[in-house]
């Protein structure tokens, strides 16, 4: 069994060191991958060029959005509360591409046209307003930061099944993932974008490979029918300190609207996030866009099967050969499938599957802090504190922010209460998806008054917030005393789901989906008044055929070339 305070795993550790190394190596070697002519602007250090084509492209968004999340809490949240709160990722991941294979193509076209790098420096071209596109950088970054703590968890899990995460002091206890750190933050420092471009082919190779194995073996040593046995009989018996059950195996007549608006709210949110327009903005093309929303749906099919080793475990556990305690020897539902590869596989494929997860981890959150460090740049620095900055000064202060962010998700991921971490993301998906009025409204319509869109997000931004607030759960907690699980009850916390039941009935519903409600409400609404008082609107910098185009603008290059060769020293010089 696992977390029996037997020491390091000697064999999982080389295998993970060993891809660790070759994926530093990549991150670093991905500073002369596909270089241009100067990496001192954003263009180049924070979208690749702008030059990425369809497979880069599909792995980077691949490595982007199917992540340690992915690898670890989907799986772990089926095996905790099964159904409703974990499975959902499979069919929102399912939804959201034939939606963005809609406006996506529309909003590389009018970036690339105008030279935007983030979805704030649209908004602030599309309606002339500092206020609105403020609002969505903050929002940007505000959801970015618990994201990027949820990678890190991914790497803590791993390094804890290794026996790594002892209880000693804290230092030396989180030293592996400081370090893991600190080697992330050096080189996406010197490589950008490219980076995680490259490292994502070995990142995504490896999940192929661990998740057809799995699944495998769940086949012919499991069988699907006792697995899904096991996690029925779990799901549906009674907690003996709550008297409830501690989740749901299937949706019922109570948890249709929960699960339909989890999925269909978390699809609309999916590509709100920065890092996954920063992959979008990347690409080279509108017909790259399409390509890979027509094969990305491939991830979902892994999803699935990953999703269902939640309930392998739940078995595997029933069986006695493993169990979700960590070396501090508290139950930690994030350790289910870390727990499940090192129960059932040889040391040295455990650790392929570790460092699958750890790499998958390292890959987003790189393109998050450099995704939430541009915004940072262009909505911010250069909008409030240095309007004329060239574009080296914006690529160096995006650096230095991108290795800020980092520091700040890891404060956060070492203070964070693990079973939390599904659920600070889901809240960043509360706040993410206020933004889609002003964005995908933008590329179709001028009719949204600005200041009725900053409302409307403000709204939506509230009430979300102090919605999942409000939800209470108990915190239990289940620890090995004298090699026997003892579970003790500690109060209640805040933010304990993402469900709430919707403004003035006792349905409950994905909090983000109620609050985009309002969000969309008091848009119409105040736009109308504002509208009718003659309100000034701000001007649009924008043309109806920007949002079909292929090329860049020639001025925008122009100007372009013009700041890069200024920031550039002379030859003489």
């Amino acid at each position: 069994m696992v977390a029996d305070g037997g020491g390091v795993n000697g064999v999982e550790l080389t295998v993970v060191l060993f891809f660790f190394i070759v994926v530093s190596f990549g991150g670093f070697f991905a500073a002369r991958w596909r270089r241009g002519e100067s990496m001192h602007s954003l263009d180049e250090w924070g979208l690749g060029g702008r030059g990425f084509g369809t497979w880069v492209t599909w792995f980077l968004l691949g490595g982007d959005l199917y992540t340690a999340y992915t690898f670890v809490a989907v799986p772990a949240a089926m095996f905790a509360t099964g159904a409703v709160s974990g499975f959902f990722a499979v069919p929102y991941t399912i939804v959201a591409y034939p939606i963005v294979f809609v406006f996506l193509p529309r909003l590389w076209s009018v970036a690339h046209r105008h030279g935007y790098v983030t979805p704030a420096d649209f908004v602030r071209g599309r309606y002339g307003s500092r206020g609105l596109a403020t609002a969505v950088a903050l929002t940007g970054i505000l959801a970015t930061m618990p994201y990027i703590a949820l990678q890190l968890v991914g790497i803590q899990a791993v390094l804890d099944t290794m026996g790594l995460g002892g209880s000693g002091s804290w230092f030396v206890k989180d030293l592996p993932l400081i370090i893991a750190f600190a080697v992330l933050a050096a080189y996406t420092y010197s490589s950008g974008l490219r980076a995680p471009a490259l490292i994502a082919f070995v990142k995504d190779t490896l999940i192929y490979i661990v998740i057809v194995v799995a699944i495998i073996y769940v086949g012919v040593k499991i069988g699907f029918n006792d697995m899904f046995g096991a996690a029925k009989t779990k799901m549906t018996t009674p907690n003996p300190k709550t008297h409830i059950p501690p989740g749901t195996f299937l949706t019922t007549d109570k948890t249709y609207w929960a699960y339909a608006t989890l999925a269909f709210g978390s699809a609309l949110a999916l590509f709100m996030y920065p890092h996954s327009i920063t992959a979008v903005l990347s690409s080279r093309g509108r017909n790259v866009i399409r390509r890979n929303t027509a094969i990305l749906p491939a991830y979902s099919l892994m999803l699935a099967l990953l999703a269902l080793l939640g309930f392998a475990a739940i078995y595997e556990v029933g069986k006695g050969k493993m169990n979700v305690f960590g070396q501090d020897h508290v139950a930690n539902a994030q350790l289910a499938v870390p727990h499940f590869f090192e129960a059932v596989f040889p040391s040295w494929f455990a650790g392929v599957a570790f460092a699958a997860i750890a790499i998958g981890a390292l890959v987003p959150a790189a393109i998050m802090s450099i995704a939430a460090a541009n915004l940072f740049t262009r909505n911010i620095y250069r909008e409030f504190i240095k309007p004329d900055a060239t574009p080296k000064q914006e690529s160096q202060v995006s650096k230095i922010v991108s290795l800020v962010v980092k520091f700040g998700a890891l404060l956060f991921v070492l203070g964070l209460d693990k079973q939390n971490a599904l659920n600070m993301q889901l809240l960043g998906g509360v706040w993410i998806l206020q933004t889609i009025v002003s964005i995908v409204a933008g590329l179709y319509t001028r009719w949204f008054h600005r200041w009725a869109l900053l409302l409307g997000w403000a709204a939506g931004m509230i009430y979300g917030t102090v919605e999942a607030y409000r939800q209470k759960v108990p915190v239990l907690t289940t620890k090995l005393v004298h090699g026997k699980p003892v579970t003790t009850a500690h109060g209640t916390r805040h933010f304990g789901s993402s469900l709430a039941e919707f403004p003035f009935t006792h349905t409950k519903v994905y909090i983000a989906a109620a609050a985009l409600v309002i969000n969309v409400l008091v848009a119409v609404v105040v736009t109308l008044i504002l509208r009718a008082l003659k309100v000034p609107d701000g001007v649009d910098e924008t043309e109806p055929g920007d949002y079909h185009a292929d090329e860049t603008s020639e001025r925008v290059v122009r100007t372009t070339k013009r700041e890069v060769a200024g920031a550039e020293p002379s030859a003489a010089g």
